[in-house]
Order: C-alpha cells, then structure tokens, then sequence
C-alpha cells in the first residue's frame, strides 16, 4: 500500500475508556451488591448499560473500532486471571460457589481469606490485582466475559475489537505464590499459558472479532534477552495459528526499544505504539528496523495519560511521517482512556478559557477522530479545527497562570544547605527520643481516619449552603475529638487527628495552593471503587497562607500525647494531579516543595513534634526505562528534602509510602533522609523489610502489620506474626507498628478493631522483648 492509500485508508479508535459512568454509577451499584442492596442482576444491567453508553458516545464521536473487554467490575489484571483460570487456591471455593462472589474475595479478601496482593499499574496511580502463580498452576480457558462483551457490542451494531491483557504481560507482571520456593519465575509457565490464550482467540474469532488486541506494556520496559526471547516465542505460536482473529499486538508509556524488532518481526497482523513524547523515540526506533510492510500500524499521538488538548499540527506531523513506514495507519489515544476523567462538559468552576485548554476522555476521542479525518482527507478537511486548536495552546503559553516570577525566583535561589537536616541522623534520633518519650515497638496510624457519612453530610451541606462555616467546624471539631479520644482510649502512641476535614489527599492541598485547578466531576478511577479527582497543575506554586496548622494545633491542644502533622509531599502532589507539561518535571516539584516547607515551618513554630510528607507516588513515578531513573530521584529526593531540611534536630520526620516494588528504590528512601518510614507490608507478607535489612536502611521503620484495602480484621496474633517478622529484618529500637495505609476507606467498627489488634499485638512483642 502507497503512503497516499495508507492515508486514505486512517481510522480511530482507542484501547480502552473510562469505566465509571457519568455519576460514578459503577461504583454505586457495586458498593451496593457489597452491601446487600443491590442484587446481582442489577449490577449486571447497570455495567451492560455503562457499556452501552461508552461504545454509543464513541461511535457517535466517529471511533471506527471500539474496544470490548477493557470494561471490569474491579480490575482489568484480575479479569485476565478469571480468563486464564489463575485462582487462587484459598479462593478457589468461593469461585465455584458463586464466581462473582469469589471475585470480589480475590479482590479485597474476606475476613477468613486474605485477597491478592494489589500494587500499581506500571508508573500510573492505577492499582492492579497481582497474579499468583507457582510451578503447580494449571491454567484453563474461560472466554465467558470476552465473548460475551463481544457480542454485545456487535449486536449493537459497532465494529469493535476485544481488548486483552497480552501473555507475556501478564506473566511478568505476576508473583509466586506464597509457599513457592524462592527463585521460581512466573515467565517460565509460558507454553502452559498460551495453549489458553489460543483458545480464548478461538472463541473470539468464533463470537465475530476480526481483530484482537494483545496489550504487552511490560515489553516498555527494559528486559533481558530471555524476556525477549518469550516474547518473540508467544507471538510466533499465537501468530501460527488458524483459528484466530487478526492480532493487534499494544505496546505503551515508554518506548518499545529493543523489543520494537522481536514484535515487527513476529507473524501478528499490526502494532500499537505510543509516539507522545515519553515515547517519542519509537518513531526513530521504527524506521531503523524499517518500518512495518505490509502490517497495521496504530499509533497513539494523543496523551492518553494527561488532560492537556493535543497539538494538531504537531501530532499530523508525526503522522505524515510514518505513512511510509506501515501498510496502514491508524490513529488512537496512547493508552486506555481508563486515566484520565470522563468528560470536561460539566466542570462549571473552571474559567472557559482555560477548560479550553484540556481534553478529558470525550475530547480526546474528538481530538482521535479529528486527526484521522485530517490524514486521510488533508488539513483542509479539518482547517476550522486546527485554527481553534492552535489558538487555544497559544492561550495557554501566553496567559499570567502559568508563570509567577516570585516563584521562580525563589525556586532558582534554593541551594544545596536547604535540603540538608541540620545534624545527621544518629544525632537526630537521640534528641527525638529524649522529646517524645516512645516505648519499644511505639504505634501509629498513617494519617486518615473513616470519612464517616456524617462528615460527608457535612461537606455537602457546607457546599450547598445548608450550614454556615462556623457550622461545619463544629462538626469537624467534633469528629477529630472522637478521632483523638478513640486513639488515646486503644493505647496509640503518636496520634493523628484523622484528616476529617480533608476531602483528598492531594486535591486537599491543592485547593489552597496558587497553580492548581480542582475539578467538580473529574473522577479517574484508582483501585476497584475508589476513585480520585486528580487535580490540575496548571501554573507556577506558592502557599498563599496555613494550610493544615489549625487542626494539627486543636488537635494536640486535646491530648499529652505527641500529635503528627500531615502533609502530602511534593513527587505525590506531581504524580497525582495532571502536571503540567510545559517545563521539566523537577523544577515543577521543586516549587511544591518550597511551599511545602513553609508549612512545615508553621508547623514545627506550632509546637508540632512530628511531621510526615507523605510520599506514596514516588517509587510509582519512577521512569519505567534505568536510563530515566538517576535523574528523576535526584529531583525526587531532593524536592522531599527541600520540604523538610529546615526543621530542628528534635522535630521527628515521617514519611509514608504504599503498594508499589520498593525493591527498586530502597537507595532512594534512603536518600530521603526522613526519621521514620512506613511501609505497606501486610499483602506483600514483610518483604519490604528485609529489602530494607539487604540495604543496610539505618533509620526508622514500620512495615504495615495492618492490610487497610480489605474489610477484613487481622487478629492480633495475625498483626504479632508480622511484627515479628518485621523484627527478624529491623532491631527492635527502630521498628514500628502501624498499618499499611490511611484508613479513610474503612468503616469505624472493623477499624476500631483492627487498631485494637494492633496495639495489643505491639503490647505482647514488646513484652517478649522485655522479658528476654
């Protein structure tokens, strides 16, 4: 085919679309099957309605092939161990009792089975489901769910294209079961998988799918020959077969690199590449290997990852280039759409000019649609929306928002000395330990408490003007009085104040910060039934004024014991919020950081004795490729220390981090220089502290005892064995017990339990400790 055919013949489409609904109706009628209100067959007429809607809005916005099977209940990793029968051996009778059932157990546990162990989706804040595999597994096809998506979206009439989570992916991304001898590998289980994935293309191609996708976002990463050797081994067999529909094999967030060859060369009928600028080196690497004769090439030029407009001309630039490269091209969104919000439409609080500015999931299948008409038919096709696109970006380059030279002034001034303690660490801890007074093995919570409904209600009223402010503080001083009473009565050590005036993390922070913009429906999912509303980083960052002393100080002002300030860190407030994309990464998180470390300094001057930045995203920003990695720490470790380098040697400094591999960056923790981490570990049975141990970490640390994604209560046995798992890798003097996360996701009867269990099984180590 010409380049002029191949032009002529450009379609969209995208990999995937957001799973929510409008109103989060997902997430309402599955929270409500939890609780009983909502029966099975409900859920299932609410998601085939969600489903409906999705592929309507796409067709309706000219999508040539929309995706199926990217839809999920909870978790599109867990859905592909459902397809390949990988269940868990605690599970497996709950699956045959009832699979939707047993489902949801592999997903957040029952209080007799602990669920899978969840960690996030490559570098993006989506948490997957962890695949437990040993030498014993034995996979089986269950097509059910695929096809029947399939088929619902043919009948419909759309010409779609099911979605799957590709072998290789699934296997790296996988871990030994527990029980597993030390040294398995998960790749190995290889030619036992793909006899199924074979039979599941069968039943496809049988349900009327003249493509499938095979999404391997793990081959982004760097691997070793073997990894690439399975690679061009699976797609060889799979591309052998008969019985198949035509393979589309997806590959995205970072270049395909050197695995860009063992793909061009495999006998799959098309490639999805990402060709945005975090991966903008495949189009380089694809003409060096020669492009794609007489295959399909889909190519994401729109960020699906972030919420700023595409640049048109730009993007059909790209496009015209590798027209030669490829029988035919395609257009689509780099990634699934899973990432990013619905639909800007109805965000009424943004000024118009700059909603202009972004695309959410509706406007870049727009902006998709929009670029294939302009290859195929030329710019003059799409002159009216290529005019409008280029005076929104000069918009944006040109308005006041973006820039405030105090900021830069004073992020260009910060030296070296600034993100340095004033003594080193052994120095540090004495002078703590004389100012707070700790036990052996001391208790803590990470931050938040339950978000109760009446602190909800209170919210809402306060919104809708049923209360007044005076009103709303008064609820809110009354909660963190319980918070704080609750914590005193179970025995905790340092306290927090439960964060009930916070709704978010980070949009929390970033409603009071210069530079953001918080959003109204803006939900992107997070994990399962959580969902988040990611703020937008759109200008320079300063602190106008206290953000968190006033609470902090109420809440000490209630008690003798020591009360934790709590403050989202500066990598966090990038890696969950849209960032910018108009300066370096670093530079952006270095003015979080000084804005940051004036509260700090407020807070530290209020008497606070311990602080802790959180940083949970640092490990999940961490660049997937090694060449991108020293540079981002040093910018990451340097930006939570500019936060907390001015405190005093006695102020304790605490950071947090949850569900990721922290194997990869325990230099990095290091680096951070903060007092005190804490970890999660109950899912991950402890293996972060012995990562630690291997390291020679030689600080403070509290590896999770307390797994606060499941509804179920660690006993305190359960919660002793950990600690004392903990203590086989940390000394007692530097081991603390907390659980994994904040708590604002549980409900008040499980979590006063779980803390109770907690601090009793603190009480009894301890003891042991004592007496021995």
């Amino acid at each position: 085919m010409t380049a002029k055919s191949a032009a002529a013949a450009a379609r969209p489409t995208v990999y995937g679309y957001p799973r929510q609904g409008q109103h989060r109706e997902l997430k309402k009628a599955v929270e409500g099957y939890w609780k009983g209100r909502v029966t099975a067959g409900a859920l299932q007429e609410t998601a085939a309605g969600l489903r409906r809607a999705n592929w309507a809005q796409l067709a309706g916005a000219g999508i040539d092939e929309v995706p199926t099977g990217d839809f999920s209940y909870y978790d599109h990793v867990l859905d592909t161990s459902v397809m390949v029968g990988a269940v868990p051996a605690r599970h497996r009778a709950a699956v045959d009792a009832d699979p939707l059932d047993g489902y949801f157990a592999m997903a957040r546990g029952t209080q007799e089975v602990a669920p899978l162990e969840m960690t996030k989706w490559f570098d993006t804040n989506y948490h997957y489901l962890v695949p437990e595999l040993g030498p014993d597994t034995v996979f089986s096809a269950d097509s059910a769910k695929q096809v029947t998506e399939l088929t619902e979206a043919l009948t419909l009439g759309h010409t779609a294209r099911p979605v799957l989570v590709g072998p290789v992916t699934y296997l790296l991304l996988a871990k030994p079961a527990p029980g597993v001898a030390a040294g398995f590998e998960p790749l190995t289980l290889l030619d036992r998988l793909l006899p199924v994935y074979a039979e599941v293309l069968a039943d496809l191609r049988a349900a009327g799918a003249a493509w499938a996708q095979l999404d391997e976002p793990a081959l982004a990463q760097d691997r070793t020959p073997a990894e690439l050797n399975a690679a061009a081994r699976a797609y060889r067999d799979l591309g052998a077969l008969t019985d198949r529909p035509r393979l589309l094999v997806a590959s995205y967030f970072d270049r395909l690199g050197e695995a860009l060859p063992v793909l061009a060369k495999a006998p799959v009928e098309g490639l999805a590449l990402d060709f945005t600028e975090a991966a903008a080196a495949n189009l380089d690497d694809l003409a060096a290997v020669g492009g794609l004769p007489g295959k399909r090439l889909v190519a994401g030029v729109v960020d699906g990852r972030n919420i700023w407009i595409n640049d048109l001309e730009k993007s059909l630039a790209t496009l015209a280039t590798l027209l030669g490269l490829a029988d035919r091209v395609d257009v689509a969104a780099s990634c699934s759409l899973l990432h990013v919000p619905l639909d800007t439409a109805p965000e009424r609080d943004i000024d118009p000019r700059v909603l202009r500015w972004l695309a959410f999931a509706r406007q870049k299948t727009a902006e998709v649609a929009t670029l294939a008409a302009g290859l195929a038919q030329g710019t003059g096709a799409i002159a009216a929306e290529i005019a409008a696109n280029r005076a929104d970006l000069a918009s944006r380059a040109n308005s006041p928002l973006t820039r405030d030279p105090a900021v830069r002034a004073r992020t260009a001034a910060a030296t070296g000395a600034d993100a340095r303690r004033s003594q080193p660490y052994p120095q540090r801890a004495a002078a703590q330990r004389e100012r707070l007074g700790l036990p052996l093995l001391p208790t803590t919570t990470v931050g938040s408490f339950p978000q109760t409904g009446e602190v909800r209600a209170a919210r809402a009223d306060l919104r809708a003007g049923r209360i007044d402010t005076a009103g709303y503080e008064k609820r809110i001083a009354a909660e963190i009085a319980e918070v704080i009473a609750f914590q005193e009565k179970a025995g905790i050590d340092v306290l927090v104040h439960g964060e009930a005036e916070r709704n978010d993390m980070v949009q929390y922070f970033a409603e009071q910060l210069t530079g953001y913009l918080a959003t109204r429906h803006g939900w992107v999912q997070s994990y399962g039934t959580r969902y988040v509303r990611p703020p937008v980083l759109a200008g320079d960052v300063s602190r106008p004024a206290p953000m968190t002393v006033r609470w902090t100080a109420y809440a000490q002002s209630l008690t003798g014991r020591p009360v934790k300030g709590m403050l989202t860190g500066p990598v966090t407030m990038l890696a969950w919020s849209f960032v910018r994309d108009d300066q370096p990464l670093g530079e952006t998180a270095a003015q979080v950081a000084l804005a940051l470390r004036d509260e700090v300094a407020d807070l530290e001057a209020a008497g606070t004795p311990v602080i802790q930045v959180d940083e949970p995203a640092l490990r999940e920003t961490l660049p997937l490729r090694a060449a991108g990695r020293p540079a981002y720490l040093r910018w990451a470790t340097r930006a939570f220390r500019l936060t907390t380098g001015g405190v005093a040697p006695g102020t304790q400094i605490h950071t947090h981090m949850c569900y990721a591999e922290f194997g990869d960056i325990v230099q990095a923790i290091d680096d951070l220089d903060a007092d005190v981490i804490s970890l999660e570990a109950a899912r991950s049975h402890m293996r972060v502290a012995h990562e630690l141990a291997a390291h020679g970490y030689p600080r403070e640390a509290g590896p999770g005892v307390y797994d606060i994604h499941s509804p179920r209560v660690p006993d305190a046995e359960e919660a002793a064995a950990l600690l004392r798992e903990g203590l086989a890798a940390i000394p007692a003097e530097r081991l603390w017990a907390n659980p994994d996360c904040g708590l604002k996701t549980r409900g008040w009867p499980e979590t006063r339990a779980s803390l109770e269990n907690l601090v009793a099984a603190a009480r009894t180590v301890r003891a042991a400790l004592t007496a021995s």
